[in-house]
């Protein structure tokens, strides 16, 4: 479960870093870099002992999947509350395909 908090909480650092800018365009691109910079630090402070406590309890690439699933429903979640931009039929179908791909890394063939 701290695997999981961690990977949370650095996904909601990465999402900012890499798109709160978005929200601010008007910015120097030079101030956005630096900006990013300082957020992903955070980031990987949250990232590194996730993936190290993790890596005790599962694998390389089921830390991968879990991680890319609570990056898109971080990012969903990000995207409609601070970008204000409405989810569509294929991001749910996308989505599935996600949960399909954790059942097959999952799952003891």
């Amino acid at each position: 479960m701290n695997t999981i908090l961690l990977l949370t909480v650095s996904n909601i650092f990465m999402t900012f870093a890499w798109y709160g800018h978005l929200k601010h365009r008007q910015a120097p691109l030079w101030k956005v870099v630096l900006a990013s910079w300082g957020i992903a630090f955070f980031e990987y402070c949250f990232q590194v002992p996730a993936n190290r406590i993790g890596s005790y309890e599962f694998t390389t690439a089921q830390l991968k999947i879990i991680q890319e699933v609570i990056t898109l429903i971080v990012f969903s979640v990000f995207s409609v509350l601070y970008l204000k931009e409405q989810l569509k039929w294929n991001y749910a179908a996308g989505f599935v395909c996600m949960v399909f791909a954790v059942f097959f890394v999952f799952k003891k063939w």
